[in-house]
Order: C-alpha cells, then sequence, then structure tokens
C-alpha cells in the first residue's frame, strides 16, 4: 500500500502549497476526496480530470485511510496577549 502511495501522492512545497497532490499535478488530494464526498464517483472525477488514472482515486482514498489510523491529540490554543 505505501509503495503506491509513494508513486502516486507527492508533497511539494512549490506545488499547491505544500498540500498533497496526485503525481505533482495541481490536483490535491483534498480535491478529488471533496469531489467523491459529495456522491461523485470515480468515473465522474476521471471524466472531469482526464490526466488522472483510476489508481490515483484509489491513492487518494488510501492515504485517507493513512492520514486517519494515526492518533491525534488536541490541545488548546494559547492566546496572545497583545499590549495597547
Amino acid at each position: 500500500m505505501l509503495e503506491s502511495l509513494i508513486n502516486r501522492i507527492t508533497i511539494d512545497p512549490e506545488i499547491c502549497n505544500g498540500k498533497p497532490t496526485i503525481r505533482g499535478k495541481r490536483i490535491t488530494v483534498q480535491t478529488i476526496l471533496e469531489f467523491l464526498s459529495a456522491g461523485d464517483t470515480s468515473e465522474d472525477v476521471l471524466y472531469q480530470y482526464p490526466s488522472l488514472e483510476k489508481e490515483d482515486i484509489s491513492a487518494c482514498l488510501q492515504f485517507a485511510v493513512l492520514l486517519m489510523s494515526k492518533s491525534y491529540t488536541i490541545r488548546p490554543l494559547t492566546t496572545l496577549n497583545h499590549a495597547a
């Protein structure tokens, strides 16, 4: 699973502000996930983005699963005291 992600999902600070993209294209993983969560099918996404492959869509879903498998800690934000 990890090998397919490395080949398909790229993170480059020079592309889309460092957001994860598909194979260095200016198509973010977030964009694809938003289409899918809105009810679009993989075929719909591939029609909108003909440069993508079905494996790219699968990699986006695998990437999301990988992120959700991590443990997260919520910490309160500290407020800054501004002197007037």
